[in-house]
């Protein structure tokens, strides 16, 4: 891709955005300034209600080249130009209030003339533009009687076809409100309430950013009667900039003021200038930077947290009755990422300064699991110590991998224990006895360990790998949980006891892909856990059936509590012989089968086996 044709494509880009008036060149500056106006209005890459603006200084040579270059626009605006502050007429022009106005109105005049020529050969509408070039530092009662010299100069101001005076702090040499502020009996109020015609101007704020306040400036200089800004995206520009006009926008999006331009692909506008202008942005550029709506601290991370979840169930109501609106109102974000393009998942950024309520947020939004409180705590310090010691942020992929290995989730064991299925039983109540396995057990996700009645009370067997050794383990219990502590205390000789829990199900809306899950806190007996949550572990369970879910969730516990920790090695099952039925009559006799030689054995005879014992003789 040319040059050309990239700002071209930029040029389109704008057009897209909403703009309407864009400034596209300085044509009498180069030829090749020249042709890309002429490339862009004979490849009609400009709708009709879009006018294409071109800057010239007030000189007869360079007005004629730039009114010519915009021959066949639809509609084109002459942004004429001359500084006149002080320093400039006595520094860089040496010329005298008489001499600059003459100088300007001779400038006008030459338009005027040029403009109703071209527009009588090619159609184009004309508006002026006229920018007083360093106005922010010109005395204020000659820059309105310069303009209104400008008004009569033309002649032709009306309300349906206005005059354009751009009121530029060139050089941004004082704060913000000094360039709106009538009090100091300057800038843009001033000028707005002593201009001649005002129905038949357009104030226009052209604010840079040598003071690093170009925004502020723009928007109290709205405040003060503007009715127009000139800038560019990014604040590109000469020095330090103009004003950016993105930041400008959103800044009055976020107010509920529209500004009539579309930003929702921001990021793709962002990399669009940055390439055509070949800059870069800091990364906590105001909106467009990558780390703009990221927050690492762990307070605001709590607090955006809270927001996110308080907005999912006001939406979410909204939603369920049609009444009211989905209005944004969060921490810290002052508007909804989506609004720009951008997604959630960068909101919450995991470093080790971050806090319980970012990792919860990242496990939230990767995997759908919304963690107890006194959970957040204990992972917590996981993340944060795998953060130190890599000595980097932590990004999602890395906090779900930390997740999964801290609480055993895999198909494969990761940890010294390994549940590989379980068997649940009811006992009778009586002969403590089991029946015939459950095929269906139905399990309240809820409750941990039931009530003490006939019904709950199970046996469980399971298969479980220890060590890398595959065991049967046999425990009663009121409930799966019981059971399975119950379990691990008799044959590995390993002994829990159960803290807080909390259940969860994940894709209620899809049947085929609901699943139960289980957070569980245990101890070892004998320790206390204070409340901040030391000296207990937590597991997780996940399974599409409750009481295998409560069941990974206690052996996921297990893993974390059980240490170097010997276990109780397998019981030796004994399985008596069977008994050999002693033969006392001949008729053993029959069961032996003879067979004549050159017949070839049946099946049976080869397949068959018997066993003789010599008969008692009387």
């Amino acid at each position: 891709m040319t040059s050309r044709n990239l700002l071209s494509f930029f040029i389109r880009e704008l057009v897209k955005i909403g703009f309407k008036e864009i400034e596209v060149a300085y044509p009498s500056a180069s030829e090749q300034e020249f042709q890309f106006v002429r490339s862009i209005i004979q490849g009609g890459d400009v709708p009709d209600d879009v006018a294409l603006q071109v800057i010239t200084p007030a000189r007869p040579d360079l007005i004629a080249k730039s009114i010519e270059s915009l021959s066949g626009c639809q509609h084109a605006i002459i942004h004429l130009y001359n500084a006149v502050s002080p320093v400039f007429r006595e520094v860089v022009f040496r010329n005298t209030k008489e001499q600059t106005m003459e100088l300007t109105l001779n400038a006008v005049r030459l338009v005027k003339k040029l403009t109703e020529e071209e527009t009588a050969r090619s159609g184009t509408r004309f508006t002026l533009n006229y920018c007083l070039e360093t106005f922010s530092q010109t005395e204020a009662d000659f820059a309105v009687e310069l303009a209104n010299s400008v008004l009569a100069a033309w002649g032709k101001a009306t309300p349906d076809h206005k005059v354009i005076f751009n009121l530029a702090a060139t050089v941004e040499c004082a704060p913000s409100n000094h360039y709106a502020d009538m009090n100091n009996n300057l800038q843009v109020e001033y000028f707005n309430t002593h201009v001649n015609q005002r129905d038949c101007v357009v104030v226009s704020i052209h604010p840079h950013n040598d003071r690093g306040t170009a925004v502020a400036a723009a928007e109290l200089g709205l405040l003060a009667g503007g009715d127009r800004i000139e800038g560019c995206l990014l604040g590109n520009g000469e020095r330090t900039g103009n004003v950016d006009l993105i930041t400008l926008a959103l800044n009055m999006y976020s107010q509920g003021i529209s500004p009539g331009l579309d930003f929702s692909t921001l990021s793709e506008t962002v990399a669009l200038v940055c390439r055509c202008n070949e800059m870069e942005i800091p990364v906590r550029y105001p909106y467009a930077g990558q780390l703009v709506f990221s927050a690492f601290a762990g307070t605001h991370q709590d607090a955006i947290k809270k927001g996110l979840d308080a907005q999912e169930l006001r939406w979410s109501e909204v939603d369920r009755t049609g009444a009211g609106t989905k209005h944004w109102a969060m921490p810290y974000i002052p508007l909804d990422p989506k609004d720009l393009g951008y997604g959630y998942e960068n909101l919450i950024r995991v470093s080790s300064q971050s806090g319980k309520a970012g990792t919860a947020y990242v496990i939230k939004q990767t995997m759908m699991l919304d963690l107890p409180r006194r959970m957040q705590v204990s992972f917590y310090k996981v993340i944060q110590d795998e953060s130190e010691r890599l000595g980097k942020e932590m990004t999602a992929t890395l906090i779900a991998s930390a997740f999964k290995q801290t609480y055993s989730l895999n198909p494969q064991p990761l940890g010294r224990l390994f549940l590989k299925s379980i068997s649940l039983s009811p006992l009778s109540p009586t002969s403590r006895e089991p029946s015939s396995p459950i095929s269906d057990y139905s399990d309240d996700s809820q409750t941990l360990t039931p009530s003490e009645d006939a019904s709950s009370l199970l046996r469980l067997e399971g298969e479980l790998v220890v060590d890398g050794n595959t065991r049967t383990i046999h425990g009663d219990g009121n409930g799966p949980v019981l059971a399975l502590l119950d379990a691990l205390r008799c044959d590995l000789g390993f002994e829990l006891e159960l803290g807080e829990s909390a259940a969860q199900t994940i894709n209620k809306d899809s049947p085929a892909h609901t699943k139960s899950v289980t957070f569980l806190e245990m101890h070892l007996p004998g320790v206390s856990p204070n409340k901040s949550g030391v000296g207990t572990c937590w597991g997780v369970g996940i399974s599409s059936d409750v009481a295998a879910a409560k069941c990974r969730a206690v052996i996921s516990a297990a893993n974390a509590l059980s240490g170097n920790r010997s276990f109780l090695r397998p019981k030796r099952i004994f399985s008596p012989r069977p008994k050999v039925t002693k033969v006392d009559s001949n008729d053993w006799i029959h069961e032996v089968k003879l067979r004549a030689g050159g017949v070839p054995p049946s099946d049976q005879d080869i397949l068959g086996s018997f066993r003789v014992e010599t008969p008692t003789q009387n």
